[in-house]
């Protein structure tokens, strides 16, 4: 039986593609279900989060579980599979250990994917489609994502503009659970951002952006509100960060509005992030007092000075996560040699029986207890050593050698005791 992750995430599909590809939690035990009915798919696991839709099984037969996965959304496989990728046995290992210790995610070293692993090996176990062999890999992958966050940086160093910006946001408020987020714009680095802040929970969150069909699709990802862009002005005041990425030539938010904010809110304070070049917000309204305006720029500090410290964690997290998928490949493989070690002692055990056996009748007829003994420990080693024997006898040429080295390994005969 072989280990296998196929899927897609943010490095290799479009937001519409993975939209169409998540799975809804209320279906997720029917789809477990569902992937493993047919018994060729044996044990199995799903990850579904905004980035990345996987499958963790084992199978001999990998090539079902994307014809599958295309048939549960009601995809031809065509249109799903330029976007995905299959990992065969050592390298879905390495690739679970990875995305649990953040080193695949869209923000580097982002803690929040390490719960979302446990919660689709919780979701595995409670549908029964947890063997043996999952069971142990997410044993050993919560175990090597820990490894990777207490023994390097992965987690400790910004290096990116999302992470700046919650970053200055968390040294302004001192709870973002309590606070009021408004996104701007809902392109790319508005997505990231997002998914940033919507990790810390904050009590409300809104988009506003000029197309609202966009607007509404990144909303739906984070639970958030949908605004028009021209009430922007108008709602301001009721937020707390408002971070900002469009195109447009022109500022969006301006001084005057800002002011009009500021004073509803009874100077209150109020984050800005401007991410946009050329800017979304007048650079006027920095100098204002109880507003922290940041730019492009600020926030490139910030990241600068966390890449160095972050790479060098990296490079650590992958020797970690390297030397850990050696020792799971190593479990397997003495998981593999089960069958044959059983039947050895199977047959040892068979031969025993027989001797005893003999022996039980000698013993019966009166024969002399010392010859009994010396017959039965004459027919254990006889019958034990006939099959090795017998391969070292039958071995010619080079496989002699080797039969005869392999044979010294098993019985330790070069030991000195």
């Amino acid at each position: 039986m072989q280990l296998y992750a196929l899927g897609l995430n943010h490095h290799t599909a479009p937001l519409t593609i993975r939209e169409q590809m998540a799975f809804q939690p209320e279906r997720l035990d029917d789809a477990l279900h569902d992937l493993t009915h047919e018994r060729t798919v044996r044990e199995a696991a799903i990850l579904s989060t905004c980035n990345r839709t996987e499958l963790y099984f084992a199978t001999e037969q990998p090539q079902h579980a994307a014809d599958w996965l295309a048939r549960f959304h009601h995809l031809p496989l065509s249109e799903v599979s330029p976007y995905l990728y299959t990992y065969p046995q050592r390298d879905a290992i390495r690739h679970v250990f990875r995305v649990a210790s953040g080193l695949d995610s869209m923000v580097l070293g982002e803690p929040q994917i390490l719960g979302q692993v446990k919660d689709a090996a919780r979701r595995a176990e409670e549908a029964g489609t947890m063997g043996t062999l999952l069971h142990k890999l997410f044993q050993n992958t919560f175990a090597v994502a820990k490894e990777v966050r207490s023994t390097t940086a992965i987690g400790a160093n910004i290096v990116s503009m999302a992470a700046a910006a919650m970053h200055l946001s968390e040294r302004i408020f001192e709870r973002m659970s309590d606070q009021r987020v408004l996104f701007i714009g809902a392109g790319e680095m508005i997505e990231l951002c997002a998914a940033y802040f919507a990790g810390a929970c904050p009590k409300r969150i809104a988009v506003a952006n000029r197309t609202e069909a966009r607007a509404q699709l990144l909303a739906h990802r984070f639970g958030a509100e949908v605004m028009r862009l021209d009430v922007v002005g108008e709602m301001l005041p009721h937020f707390d960060v408002v971070v900002s990425c469009t195109a447009s030539p022109l500022p969006i938010v301006g001084l005057g509005m800002v002011e009009r904010a500021i004073k509803a809110r009874r100077h209150r304070p109020i984050v800005m992030v401007d991410l946009a070049v050329p800017r979304d917000i007048e650079a006027e309204v920095g100098q204002l007092d109880d507003v922290f305006l940041y730019t492009v720029d600020d926030l490139a500090q910030i990241v600068d000075a966390g890449l160095e410290s972050r790479q060098q964690a990296v490079l650590e997290a992958e020797e970690i996560i390297d030397s850990r998928v050696n020792g799971f490949l190593h479990w397997m493989q003495a998981r593999d040699a089960v069958p044959t070690i059983r039947a050895l002692r199977q047959h040892a055990e068979t031969v025993r029986a027989v001797e005893l056996e003999r022996a039980t009748r000698l013993l019966a007829k009166g024969e002399d207890p010392q010859k009994v003994l010396d017959a039965l420990s004459h027919g254990l080693i006889n019958k034990l050593m006939h099959s090795p024997t017998r391969y070292l006898n039958q071995s010619e040429g080079e496989q002699q050698a080797d039969a005869s080295r392999l044979v010294q390994q098993l019985f330790n005969l070069n030991s000195p005791d």
